[in-house]
Order: structure tokens, then C-alpha cells, then sequence
């Protein structure tokens, strides 16, 4: 079965460009070029990715990306014509999960694409048991995220996130470890965005994020039993 792709940008000849690499790789291809057509797409399909540019008439990226995030851990990777450090800690402050500077070549964002959805679909975290912590479960099996009997909306960064520090229960993991692992070697951001994805994570586990311990200057450990 095809996946679907909604590809979010105003200016034509480069949402064709991008169309066209998509569809070689056997991708269905939503297209809109403004952020008011973009909401009303989401709304009326079913979407496996979005491809977001910022800068757009009518709603901005920033807008589409708070509204979509709101229903739905849909994967977004960003684009922008902007590498200012400030706009890339926006981006995943408003649940992002990868963020592309222009120029970039089509066939890099085609395969970062594919790898993202790969991780969304359970790739790095899916296994055969049910994890309890105090009120959260993790289903590794259904993909799914619960606090008490609340199933909470991750982002593909989030769970992955949350997979690999329950994975190494009471290890400090560094925040180079950690950006390698979630978001690959080949990533170019730096280690902020990991503080960022954290901070989101924690506040969507509520009470249950005090699992996840800062250790000051080196990292991240999750840690059942910590009360403090």
C-alpha cells in the first residue's frame, strides 16, 4: 500500500520538484501551497508524513504544525529557508521531528522521509510486551502510550525517545548518544533539540515525567521508583 505524503509549500516549481521525487518512489502525493488548504487536506485524508514550509500565505507553518499536533502524532519534518538556531528550537517545541534547511537535495529528503516514518511505525521500539511504570504503560506491540487509562499523543521523537531510555533503565545517557540514536548519525542539529523533545515528553506524561531524571551536564535516565 502506498504512503501518503502531504507536502506543504507555496512556492510551485519547488513543491513540483519535490512531487516528482516522491512519486519515484511510489509515495501518493497531497499537495497544497498555502496553510489554510494544508488543515483542510489533513482533515479530509488520511496522512502517513507532512512536509511543512514555514514561511506561507494565509497560516503560517507554525500555526499548521500546533494545529496538526493537537490531533495527531503525524510525523512532520520542516522546512525553511531560515537555519537560525531560534527557529529550529520553535519547530520542535511545537512537536516537529525533523527540521530541513533550503537548499536541500530532494533525494536526501525523500530518504529522511522514509527512515522518520520507519521509526513512527514501531521500527526502533516495537517488541512483544507491555511495560508498567507507577500510572504509565507503554504497549511496544500496539505502538501506544497510556497515563492511567489516558492514551497520551506521542510524537515519532517522543516514543522514540521513551523506548530507548526505558531500554537502559537507571543509565545515564548522553545527549550525544541520545541524538545519535533517535535522530541518526547524520543528523546536523545540535544536542538542544534533544532537551527540547524531553521537555515536551515530560509535559505530556504529566505527574509520570519525574520518571525521566536530568543528570546536570551529562544527559538523561529513566528511573521507576523516583518520587522526587
Amino acid at each position: 500500500m502506498k504512503r501518503t505524503i502531504m507536502l506543504v509549500e507555496d512556492d510551485v516549481l519547488m513543491r513540483e520538484f519535490m512531487t516528482d521525487y516522491f512519486k519515484k518512489e511510489q509515495w501518493h502525493v497531497l499537495e497544497a501551497d498555502n496553510g489554510r488548504e494544508a488543515l483542510e487536506l489533513f482533515e479530509r485524508h488520511e496522512v502517513d508524513l507532512i512536509v511543512l514550509d514555514i514561511m506561507m500565505p494565509e497560516i503560517d507553518g507554525w500555526s499548521v504544525c500546533r494545529r496538526v499536533r493537537k490531533k495527531s502524532g503525524v510525523p512532520i519534518i520542516i522546512i525553511t529557508a531560515r537555519a537560525d538556531d531560534d527557529d529550529q528550537i520553535m519547530g520542535f517545541e511545537l512537536g516537529a521531528d525533523e527540521y530541513v534547511t533550503k537548499p536541500f537535495s530532494p533525494k536526501v529528503l525523500v530518504a529522511r522521509a522514509s527512515a522518520l516514518l520507519k521509526r513512527a511505525e514501531g521500527t526502533l521500539g516495537r517488541e512483544d510486551d507491555q511495560l508498567v511504570y507507577g500510572k504509565l504503560t507503554i504497549d511496544r506491540q500496539a505502538h501506544t502510550v497510556k497515563v492511567e487509562d489516558e492514551t497520551i499523543t506521542l510524537s515519532p521523537k517522543e516514543y522514540d525517545l521513551l523506548i530507548l531510555l526505558t531500554r537502559h533503565i537507571g543509565k545515564v545517557l548522553e545527549r550525544d548518544e541520545i541524538l545519535n540514536a533517535v535522530w541518526g548519525i547524520d543528523y546536523y542539529g545540535d544536542t538542544r533539540a534533544v532537551d527540547t523533545h524531553i521537555k515536551k515528553l515530560r509535559a505530556k506524561l504529566g505527574e509520570e515525567g519525574r520518571l525521566i531524571r536530568t543528570v546536570i551536564g551529562t544527559g538523561y535516565k529513566f528511573e521507576p521508583g523516583n518520587e522526587s
